[in-house]
């Protein structure tokens, strides 16, 4: 099974572009649990591209650029699909996970993916990761959906190096994201993307059943929810969850296919493609407290905000800890800095320390070094204190959790993960 077959079979089935690699591939050691969980035969994974038309994803009108995203996905599934018959046709055990959903929710909200198709498609060379943390391809850069066919067809070569970047760095995405989920510098807010862009896809529904919940009445869950809200999501439902903006990918001109045209007329790509997602009026969805509420109230004033709860609930201290960088707000951290140790007991025991030094963080396995404070308390206690369900007042009156060094740290860190 070489590089020259498995892309020659996957053209065939439909993708735009292919490659092969290896699943031993060292970029790829994080998979590999995964994808032998879903299918122990594998050895190589087939990484799939197929191209979006890119002035659908640019229109301010979301439902034209929503549909786009839902067509290339469902021909993504059925490429995918032809491959893996082609594949068992040659002799080879295949499986293609989805392109997207569904998705295995045992673990939600942790990992519920089989593969991650963009660190396969960069480990297979397709691309290079962009700005916006989406593969940009060198020909039909950001405006691409990607795919993963898994098979037990061993590879005998290693695909062709990309030796350049495709992204130049021109940060029109950064400008474009409604809640300054990427920055300059490089830092990505997982969680302001994750609240707003995909609200529709997954926690946005459980949020609306809360607002159900908490409503007295009809008229009351009408001031929490608008009818275009309610009317969104339903349309989410019946006919596949649609992004709130994935502003980033339209405004991108990266790839060789887009890249001259933006060169010659920049100006007139930020009067046309940029500017009409600025301008749009919309709800911005933002957790209370978060640095995506202060980005969208400073650069998009004429955007409804619109406060919402943190989509990124743990279930466990454990997966608090591993999620702690993804819920993260630089703006509440900047100018202190201090150490904290947590030793959390009981089932799910874990111990951490966590370092906040001026708008960065810092998450360890252990209790490492001096602590300005150390928490203690059950695990499950914590995550319900952590979740709003206790009262870390009460708690603390009782005795069950106990903060030893400066107590005004833990209403500091309560604000760099406001939930």
């Amino acid at each position: 099974f070489t590089q020259a077959v498995a892309r020659a079979m996957a053209l065939a089935a439909g993708a735009d572009d292919a490659a092969a690699v290896s699943l031993d591939h060292p970029d790829l050691a994080e998979e590999v649990p995964w994808v032998r969980r879903a299918f122990p035969a594998a050895k190589t994974l087939v990484a799939l591209v197929a191209r979006m038309h890119p002035e659908s994803i640019r229109s301010p009108l979301r439902s034209v650029a929503n549909h786009e995203f839902h067509q290339t996905g469902e021909h993504m599934d059925r490429v995918a699909r032809a491959l893996t018959r082609a594949l068992t046709d040659r002799g080879h055990r295949a499986l293609n996970p989805a392109m997207a959903f569904p998705m295995e929710m045992d673990d939600f909200p942790g990992r519920t993916w089989i593969v991650s198709h963009k660190r396969v498609a960069l480990a297979a060379q397709l691309g290079r990761m962009g700005v916006h943390r989406s593969v940009i391809h060198p020909r039909f850069g950001s405006f691409v959906l990607l795919g993963t066919v898994i098979t037990d067809a061993p590879l005998v070569d290693a695909p062709d190096p990309l030796t350049f970047n495709p992204c130049f760095g021109c940060n029109l995405c950064v400008a474009a994201c409604p809640v300054g989920a990427l920055e300059p510098d490089g830092a990505f807010h997982f969680s302001a993307c994750y609240d707003h862009n995909y609200r529709e896809f997954m926690s946005g529904f459980e949020d609306l059943l809360e607002d159900v919940a908490d409503s007295r009445d009809r008229r009351a869950l009408r001031e929490k929810v608008s009818a275009s809200e309610s009317a969104s999501m339903w349309q989410s439902l019946a006919y596949k969850p649609n992004y709130k903006a994935a502003y980033c990918l339209a405004v991108c001109p990266a790839g060789e296919d887009l890249l001259g045209p933006f060169l010659r007329a920049r100006a007139e790509h930020v009067r046309t493609v940029v500017k009409p997602l600025l301008d749009r009026e919309e709800p911005v969805y933002a957790v209370a407290g978060s640095d995506a509420e202060a980005h969208a109230r400073k650069r998009f004033p004429h955007k409804k905000l619109r406060l919402v709860r943190s989509s990124l609930r743990p279930a466990s201290a454990r997966a608090m800890f591993r999620a702690l960088p993804l819920t993260f707000q630089r703006g509440p951290a900047k100018g202190w800095r201090a150490t904290y140790h947590f030793d959390l007991t009981g089932e799910g025991a874990v111990q951490a320390t966590v370092e906040i030094n001026d708008g960065r963080l810092s998450v360890r396995d252990g209790l490492v070094g001096d602590a300005d404070l150390r928490v203690t308390a059950d695990a499950a206690l914590w995550i319900d204190i952590v979740t709003h369900r206790r009262s870390p007042v009460l708690a603390t009156l009782t005795g069950r959790l106990r903060a030893r060094g400066d107590r005004r740290l833990l209403a500091r860190f309560a604000a760099c993960f406001p939930r």
